[in-house]
This record gives structure tokens, C-alpha cells and sequence, in this order.
């Protein structure tokens, strides 16, 4: 989990992200990771399992890798995905 004021994100092992009050805990947002994108350099990628390390945070930006490659645990993924509050 990646907490910033008034915000705790978490990421869910189905690859929903959530973004939780740290006041009382209910749902701000939430953000299914485990489907198909297409990469800015137009490849094909696809999310999966959130787990290990939690969302950063930094310079207005929230980035959250999804998927796992290789460790035979969660969905395969191969997504950075990085979203922004504007």
C-alpha cells in the first residue's frame, strides 16, 4: 500500500486498484488494471495481478506496475500504467 495525505492506494490481487479515505476507509475510486492496453509505442500489453510493491507517488503522478512475468504466482501482466489527478 502507497499512502499520501487523505488517500491510501492499494492494489488487489484480481488487479483492481483502489483508492481508499484514510479517514474511514470507504471507495474514492477504483480502476480495473487487468485487461488490454495498448502501449504508447502502439505494442500490445495486457494487466494483471497488483501485489508486491505498492503505487509511487511523485511529482503529481501515481504509477502502478501490473502483472507478473515468470513467478508462477497472480495474473501475467507487463503494464506500467501512471495516472494523473488532472
Amino acid at each position: 500500500m502507497t499512502a499520501i495525505p487523505g488517500v491510501v492506494f492499494a492494489g488487489g490481487w484480481d488487479g483492481t486498484l483502489h483508492a481508499l479515505s484514510a479517514a474511514d476507509g470507504r471507495s474514492l475510486w477504483e480502476y480495473d488494471t487487468a485487461r488490454e492496453f495498448t502501449a504508447i509505442n502502439g505494442v500490445s500489453a495486457k494487466g494483471g495481478s497488483l501485489g508486491a510493491p505498492g503505487p509511487v507517488v511523485v511529482g503529481g503522478m501515481l504509477y502502478v506496475g501490473s502483472g507478473y512475468v515468470g513467478t508462477g504466482n497472480g495474473m501475467p501482466g507487463n503494464v506500467l500504467l501512471a495516472f494523473s489527478a488532472k
